[in-house]
């Protein structure tokens, strides 16, 4: 298009002529490259020879919210099921602050130089507003993130504490089916989230803090009588007596509490994870509990029993899964929601006879 301003009416000016738009999408960018599909068989094959890359999108298919994904997530799990349940399980939990990732990267650089497989497997807290999630307990971890016998997954909580647990629960058989002899589990510090790891891991590691206020606050809490050891971490410098101190009282107040189904008395350490303090102690005392349990055969009824409680977990998931995606409840749902805000049926009655007809529903299809 020719400017008005280069006609000799308007002598002096001149305008030059631009340049044509540039493309939106960089000409040299090749085109994507499909992945690959593979088949259950494929996966687990690959899965057996410890191929990270494809163990990864093993756990995205667990993850997955899709039914077709699901159903490839379960073929796989099941069959590297025999493969599975030679790994030592640890949970690892501790308020916000504690340092959790930070010896969560101590802890298994001192495996690693002993020959250990690690994984660690993170729940990560998910934004109630935005509904995403930071996944960057890698950047805590920066050792252990460069070592090729670790393996480092954050999975988002996205709300529902239980959900990613059972999920959780799933990728730890893959772990285990791919070499990993050492899985850690660290929760989200919050409340809930310890109860769902505590049913999945063999040891419960609690990390506490010292010199935080209240001591006995840290005792209340209904954590204590899961934890199988309790450390407190930053015992360096000048925290080192709060540190001792600390520990005292918690070992005082586990006096305090019934005796362990297991018949072994938690231990209450102190360390320093940023100067590589007391570790090997911490280790010491949880291969003196494995060792302990399997005596004693507490070890094996344990995992019994948490297979057991995800079967049931497993059981109402999907039964609240069949409920919620039936055509006949998701077309009455929110009716019958709009006559309980109306105060026109109890929350009691609406929900009975949501459960009444899709049971009806059920014995139709028959």
């Amino acid at each position: 298009m020719e400017h008005p301003e280069n006609d000799n009416t308007y002598k002096g000016l001149k305008v030059n002529q631009g340049v044509s738009d540039v493309p939106t999408v960089n000409p040299y960018l090749k085109k994507r490259l499909q992945r690959k599909q593979y088949t259950p068989s494929e996966y687990v094959e690959n899965i057996l020879k410890g191929n990270i890359t494809i163990l990864s999108q093993a756990v995205t298919l667990v993850e997955s919210a899709k039914h077709e994904h699901q159903q490839l997530a379960q073929e796989i799990i099941e069959k590297c099921l025999p493969f599975a349940g030679k790994s030592v399980r640890i949970g690892i939990t501790g308020v916000p602050g504690a340092g959790k990732s930070t010896s969560i990267d101590v802890f298994g650089m001192h495996l690693i130089k002993d020959g250990h497989k690690l994984a660690v497997l993170a729940i990560d807290p998910s934004s109630e507003r935005s509904k995403g999630s930071i996944l960057g307990d890698k950047t805590r971890m920066e050792a252990l993130s460069r070592e090729q016998n670790a393996f480092i997954r954050p999975s988002p909580s996205a709300g529902s504490l239980g959900g990613v647990a059972r999920k959780t629960r799933e990728t730890i058989v893959l772990c285990e089916a791919a070499g990993f002899d050492t899985v850690f589990v660290e929760t989200v510090g919050v409340g809930q989230s310890e109860t769902a790891v505590h049913s999945m891991v063999d040891f419960f590691l609690l990390i506490q803090l010292a010199g935080t206020g209240d001591e006995l606050q840290g005792i209340k809490r209904g954590i204590m009588e899961m934890a199988d050891g309790i450390i407190i971490n930053k015992a360096d410098g000048d925290n080192i007596d709060k540190a001792n101190l600390a520990a005292a009282q918690f070992r005082n107040a586990l006096h305090l509490f019934p005796p362990a189904e297991s018949g072994w008395f938690p231990k209450v350490l102190t360390y320093s994870g940023y100067y590589n303090v007391g570790i090997k102690e911490i280790w010491d005392m949880i291969d003196e509990y494995i060792k302990f349990t399997k005596k004693n055969g507490f070890f094996y009824c344990k995992r019994n029993e948490q297979a057991k409680y995800w079967m049931y977990e497993s059981i109402n998931d999907t039964l609240k899964d069949k409920f919620y995606h039936n055509p006949a409840v998701e077309s009455m749902l929110e009716a019958t929601e709009k006559q309980v805000l109306n105060n026109e049926l109890s929350s009691f009655v609406a929900a009975k006879r949501m459960i009444d007809m899709f049971l009806d529903e059920l014995s139709k299809n028959k």
